[in-house]
């Protein structure tokens, strides 16, 4: 299994390449040259398995050269007492035939953990067999969750430095505290001032600068990158779509074989790849519904196939989706083109000169057969809240309601009763000033944020992850903000380097 990138086809890596340097050097994003196929048989297989015998199973099939046994050892060392409960990713019943999968156990209490607890490992055994002992330089953007995820994830991982940009404004109050009290000597952490677009910006450029490379180069160290741009992101993703068709079989909702829908609230658009991968392997998957607030760029572009970026930006109280450059988009249009390398890169070249691009009729119809999508507002994200948790006693993040909402109005909309699935990604404790506004009919509350979390197991009764609670009373470690146009001087402060 090799890989090629989304702006020259010509290019074939290994993963172990492909994971190590995080990006292609002409910026483009590394994606398997075939995607693996698995039978009816393959499927069933998984069904009395554990979460990390599955990824046993379905890991080595994109990572050839990877040994058994390293990822055995990479899985166990991921999968392991680190998650609460019986499994990482469990398969819950909301109503009807519409199940929950909850990828919020891990330590930082956000479905970035299912990728980023498996990554460091994927990635030490990628930079010892590309990166001649080189330093990795971990360098992220993130929205809120990818950022504490990723920190944790490679805290004291001996080899790597990881530095993480967020936006100032632009995360919820439990999500800043948890990057900013990092512990771990290889840490770095800035806030910008700007959005998520900027910082996801500002970190592509810096990985593509050959400036920035020959100055790394001269104190012995390599980017690479945490994001999911990075394939070592994207590849773990759709174990859980596998493990959560697995346990619908094992429940009795399904029958192997059986259609299953997905709803996935995504501003990236990786999450939502990764089940796109997954059905393209031959998972019975009917639609893809793709969930957006009230940043609905991915919402437009799926429905009119036009991907305008230059937009009101909203600040929403689901902040890990206020995004307007969706970067994982580019992997399916280079797959949906067949892997016209040259087309992809004209229409992302557009995005970047002229803020859009638009596709053909044909390759809108292609997409619109795989995908639907919907989006809803602040408002409506509360309202579901809180409707969810009366009705069916379950109680979601910001996140995850927007995916209840927009699932609900295309199931009206279309009739469709196919078997559902809707991913939630984060713990609703990590938001708990909305989701408690949500249940006080939108009353705000004074309450601090530890103040909020009790508040909110005393009126649920559903205890807070033990993560966020070990959080009370910590001290930031790192409290600096830098301008957009600084991130490259931060960059070097943070890794000691003289500019």
């Amino acid at each position: 299994m090799n890989y090629t990138s989304t702006r020259n086809n010509s290019l074939s890596v290994s993963s172990s390449f492909a994971i190590a340097n995080g990006i292609s050097e002409e910026g483009g994003l590394f994606v398997p040259e075939n995607i693996p196929q698995v039978s009816s048989e393959f499927i069933n297989s998984l069904v009395p398995l554990s979460y990390k015998q599955r990824a046993d199973k379905i890991l080595p099939l994109f990572l050839s050269d990877y040994g058994e046994d390293e990822i055995k050892g990479c899985t166990l060392a991921a999968y392991g007492d680190n998650f609460e409960g019986e499994t990482p990713a469990p398969v819950k019943k909301l109503y009807d035939n519409v199940s929950v999968l909850e990828l919020w156990h891990g330590p930082t209490c956000a479905f970035k953990d299912m990728a980023l607890q498996l990554l460091p490992y994927l990635l030490t055994g990628a930079a010892k067999r590309e990166l001649g002992g080189k330093k990795s330089v971990i360098l992220v953007a993130t929205s809120g969750d990818t950022g504490k995820a990723a920190l944790e994830g490679f805290k004291d991982v001996e080899g790597t430095k990881i530095l993480v940009f967020y936006p100032d404004k632009g995360v919820s109050p439990m999500q800043k505290l948890q990057m900013t009290t990092q512990e771990g000597k290889n840490v770095g952490v800035s806030a910008i001032e700007g959005n998520f677009d900027d910082a996801q910006t500002g970190v592509k450029e810096i990985f593509t600068s050959p400036e920035v490379k020959a100055k790394l180069e001269e104190n012995n160290m390599s980017f690479s990158s945490a994001n999911s741009i990075n394939w070592g992101r994207l590849v773990p993703q759709i174990v859980y779509y596998f493990s959560a068709y697995a346990d619908l079989i094992q429940q009795g909702v399904i029958k192997n074989g059986d259609k299953v829908n997905f709803t996935v609230p995504t501003g990236n658009f990786g999450n939502i790849l990764a089940a796109y991968y997954a059905l393209k392997m031959g998972l019975p998957v009917n639609r893809l519904i793709c969930a957006s607030n009230e940043n609905d760029v991915l919402t437009e572009f799926l429905t009119t196939g036009r991907y305008n970026r230059l937009r009101k930006f909203h600040t929403t109280v689901s902040p890990s989706m206020d995004i307007l450059i969706s970067s994982n988009l580019e992997r399916l249009i280079f797959h949906m083109l067949d892997g016209n390398s040259d087309e992809t890169k004209r229409l992302f070249d557009s995005l970047s000169v002229n803020g859009e691009y638009s596709v053909s009729e044909q390759l809108l119809n292609e997409i619109k057969g795989v995908f639907a999508a919907g989006n809803c507002d602040d408002a409506e994200t509360l309202n579901v809240i809180a409707k969810t948790y009366k009705e069916n006693g379950y109680l979601s993040d910001t996140h995850t309601g927007v995916a209840i909402k927009v699932y609900n109005a295309y199931r009206e909309e279309t009739g469709d009763k196919t078997p559902a699935v809707i991913v939630s990604t984060a713990s609703p404790y990590k938001f708990s000033n909305a989701v408690l506004r949500a249940l006080s009919d939108g009353e705000s509350s004074s309450l601090n944020e530890f103040e909020m979390v009790e508040k909110l197991q005393e009126i649920t009764g559903i205890p807070a992850p033990a993560p966020l609670g070990s959080l009370k009373g910590k001290a930031p470690r790192f409290t600096g903000v830098c301008k957009k146009e600084e991130m490259e001087r931060e960059v070097y402060r943070l890794l000691e380097i003289k500019n």
